[in-house]
């Protein structure tokens, strides 16, 4: 049994703790017609026996004449939180799903009865420390908003200040932890057990969507998010985000100051409020184009129910349990793709496509007719006239029918494209969120040829080769050391050898096969001449007769 098979046999093994809770995923899986799914792990006959043993129901009629993308949606819904948050993440991935799908999985709303606050007021004063008439003047015990992760009380504190308290739900970590075990132990099976799996990514999917859950289970990390959009926006007077009473805020519970303004899916009360929809608009694309090209962190949900209009045509931004990080290095790979584009420099834009997409082998010839027909598409255009979701789809739909594979940091980026283009239309129909990146597109460019730019990059190069250099010596004495000690080993993979090394193997068999033929004719010759020993020559001959046959037959099989 190799290391691998054994890690997978004790990753089985931990998985026994969390029966349960698969005993459930399995039911609801296969009560909404994905049975196959898990008998794709080879477990069909199991849960066969399972389901008459344990009464599992099936799925009915009315079931069987959805949508799979249907079945899937509503099955990861009943799941529970870890399955609607890791649908709303497959949602972002436009380079693995068809659009049909993506559009469904959009669908999935986090939104769960409230628990009555007797059940978790406990653990409110365990969070405070202290009874509630000590921190609030007043506090709603009626929750205005409730999801899959917490649920928002209105309150007031002592000093006045109106604020909403979001409280996690009780027991809700150790169901999230059983439900990551249980997806990371399937993904790494898939990879093991199916190669064509392994362009997914699976376990490194997983393993990015267990951090963002946690992070999302923990307030605190909220509250750290919101400090560091505020401090980037100090300057900007458009933009409103909450301030955090740190005193009240913990992992468990997170104390904000409450913005009064619209929600962004009331566009109805925009009006009549006296705010000017263009400006909204726009406002809000600069902020977020400013998250993402300059600060290289930004709000990866825009969507209208995080969105408020303030007084003044002031943004609000609330719940920033999921943010998005670009380097500066993803950064000029997302400028210099769409440089490219307007340029219409194919060259430059399969490069950046090969460079996301890592080690796995890609049908070059493919990819550059594809990269061809996109740029057909968009050669007539200037970037300010390019519609920015259409853009990010037909990427998306290259990347795919290409089996090529989208960093997870620019799926959340193409997502929140896509979810801010659509919010500006439905302010302003004329609203073309290119017309506002092309500044911004424009600016980073230029500052790639600034002086201060072009000795910082010299200065960088400078750097790493000196440290090649430097380290010359110490590499080539350690290189020594190893061939002194016999440790220097050096592997090949040369799959032409290998094969060579077969056919050589083959020869050498059908060689030997036929000296032994050739000695049987000549001793059976000479025994067939002794009286008493006829017989034994007969059989000698016989045998070499059959030799022939297996020598001829080799031959013809191999074709050489």
């Amino acid at each position: 049994m190799s290391w691998v098979q054994i890690g997978m046999l004790w990753e089985t093994f931990s998985v026994v703790r969390d029966l349960p809770r698969l005993h459930e995923i399995a039911s609801v899986m296969i009560r909404y017609g994905w049975g196959d799914f898990v008998r794709v792990l080879g477990m069909g006959s199991v849960l066969e026996r399972a389901g008459r043993i344990l009464h599992w129901k099936t799925r009915s009629s009315e079931i069987d004449q959805l949508e799979p993308a249907v079945r899937f949606r509503m099955a990861l819904e009943e799941l529970g939180p870890t399955f609607v948050k890791l649908g709303q993440l497959l949602s972002t991935r436009m380079d693995l799903l068809a659009p049909a799908w993506i559009t469904e999985l959009e669908k999935l709303q986090s939104h769960v009865p409230a628990v009555p606050f007797e059940d978790i007021e406990a653990d409110v004063l365990l969070l405070l420390g202290k009874p509630l008439d000590e921190v609030f003047a007043s506090f709603e015990r009626e929750p205005f908003a409730a999801a899959s992760i917490a649920q928002v009380h209105r309150a007031q504190l002592l000093d006045g200040a109106r604020v909403v308290v979001k409280i996690r739900r009780p027991g809700l970590e150790r169901k999230v932890e059983a439900d990551l075990r249980i997806l990371q132990h399937l993904a790494r099976l898939f990879e093991h057990e199916y190669a064509e799996a392994r362009r997914f990514q699976l376990v490194g999917m997983v393993s990015y969507f267990r951090r963002a859950l946690l992070q999302e289970l923990d307030l605190l990390t909220e509250a750290h998010h919101m400090a560091r959009f505020q401090k980037n926006f100090a300057d900007d007077p458009t933009v409103r985000i909450p301030k955090i009473f740190w005193d009240y805020t913990s992992s468990g519970m997170n104390v904000q100051e409450e913005l009064q303004g619209i929600l962004g899916s009331r566009l109805d009360e925009v009006r009549a409020a006296g705010l000017d929809p263009v400006i909204l608009a726009e406002r809000g694309a600069n902020i977020v184009l400013k998250m993402i090209l300059v600060d290289g962190y930004f709000h990866a949900d825009p969507h209208p129910g995080n969105v408020m209009y303030l007084p003044g045509n002031c943004i609000g931004l609330i719940d920033f349990g999921m943010v998005g990080r670009l380097t500066e290095y993803r950064r000029q790979q997302l400028i210099g793709l769409l440089d490219a584009l307007v340029r219409n420099e194919e060259a430059d834009l399969i490069q950046i496509l090969m460079d996301w997409t890592g080690e796995e082998e890609v049908n070059e010839v493919k990819l550059a007719h594809d990269v061809a027909d996109l740029m057909a598409n968009y050669d007539h255009l200037q970037l300010k006239d390019v519609r920015v979701a259409a853009l990010l789809n037909d990427i998306a739909s290259l990347i795919r029918d290409n089996s090529l594979l989208l960093p997870a940091d620019l799926t959340l980026l193409f997502k929140a494209l896509i979810t801010l283009e659509g919010l500006g239309q439905q302010l302003n129909p004329d609203f073309q969120l290119s017309d506002l990146m092309a500044p911004f597109v424009r600016d980073v460019i230029m500052q790639r040829y600034t002086a201060e730019a072009l000795i910082k990059r010299s200065r960088r190069g400078f750097k790493e080769a000196f440290e090649v250099v430097a380290g010359l010596p110490r590499d080539v004495a350690k290189l020594m050391r190893e061939v002194r000690r016999g440790r220097l080993r050096i592997d090949l993979d040369l799959k032409r050898l290998d094969s060579f090394g077969q056919q050589i193997d083959r020869a050498s068999n059908r060689v030997t096969m036929g000296i032994l033929t050739a000695s049987l004719v000549i001793g059976s010759s000479i025994v067939m001449t002794v009286d008493g020993w006829r017989f034994m020559g007969f059989i000698g001959f016989t045998l070499a007769f059959l030799n022939s046959l297996w020598v001829i037959f080799s031959i013809w099989r191999s074709g050489s």
